[in-house]
């Protein structure tokens, strides 16, 4: 289950100017370098920004790239306001790249997802530019993020149309995502997701065994995304051989789970040493 008129309060409530601003403003200035505003497609919201650590590294060394969705019920969003996400991953010393994406009522299913696969592409194709590494790539994503990020691993079409595969994905790091959400009730995401394609918006329904490893995430006050969603997808990734790890976070709801990853914030959660953890294991 999914509560999605929630789902867009809760969007709502973390770009809010005050709760946003606050965590963005406790951001460490320096350890980082940000390319802003780099067009991956035609459309004004098909554009990105890199941050890469400044960290010195040796001359032959490469990092690992994260791609992260950031979410918003797919109807809003600004890459903007997740600073404090791409400080988190570059303190870890990852490659950090913020899509925006179109969203609803630009575009309906699958539109966002052809941008999330496309902005992969165009990471894919310019890892090595900011100091990346391109076979290290990872997807990773908030709420309905996560779902961009799951999909794209799961439904080979969207990589597929990209001339790229699940091979290309070293792993995926999903955050409260809904991956197993019919049926949808809220009036507005009926139009999200047609009817004629609404069977294939689920990323449940296309796991083979061929999935690249994925770390699902929820916290246990989710009252946005059912975290029942996170159990029922590492099921049948389970069944199917692929490898997964789930995690719980005790008392944690919808939005702070991401807003763990804040500076000011992790000494409350293991969000960030977690994904970490996860993306060091899969890096080597």
């Amino acid at each position: 289950m999914v509560t999605f008129g929630l789902a867009s309060l809760g969007a709502a409530a973390l770009a809010a100017c005050s709760p946003v601003k606050l965590l963005n403003a406790t951001i460490p200035s320096g350890g980082y370098r940000k390319t802003p505003d780099i067009a991956y497609g035609s459309d004004p919201r098909q554009a990105l920004d890199v941050y890469v650590p400044t960290a010195a590294v040796a001359r032959s060394e490469t990092r690992p790239v994260v791609v992260f969705f950031y979410g918003g019920s797919w109807q809003n969003g600004d890459r903007g306001n997740y600073l404090f996400v791409a400080q988190a991953l570059t303190s870890r010393g990852y490659v950090a790249v913020m899509p925006d994406y179109r969203t609803y009522p630009e575009t309906a299913f699958p539109g966002f997802v052809d941008d999330a696969a496309a902005a992969v592409r165009w990471t894919r194709d310019h890892a090595h530019e900011f100091g990346g590494d391109p076979a290290r790539l990872f997807v990773m994503g908030h709420s309905a993020g996560a779902h961009l990020a799951a999909l794209i691993a799961t439904d080979p079409r969207y990589l597929a149309s990209q001339s790229m595969s699940k091979a290309d994905l070293r792993g995926v790091i999903g955050l409260a995502g809904p991956y197993d959400f019919l049926p949808i009730k809220d009036r507005t995401l009926l139009d999200v997701f047609p009817a004629s394609t609404r069977a294939e918006s689920q990323p449940i329904n296309f796991v083979t065994g061929h999935e690249p490893p994925m770390f699902l995430a929820a916290g246990t006050d989710d009252l946005v995304v059912d975290p029942g969603n996170t159990d029922r997808l590492a099921a049948v990734l389970r069944r199917h051989g692929d490898r997964v790890e789930v995690k719980h976070y005790d008392g944690v709801g919808h939005i702070r789970i991401v807003s763990a990853l804040a500076a000011t914030l992790r000494g409350h959660s293991t969000v960030l040493a977690d994904v970490s953890e996860f993306i060091d294991s899969f890096a080597l």
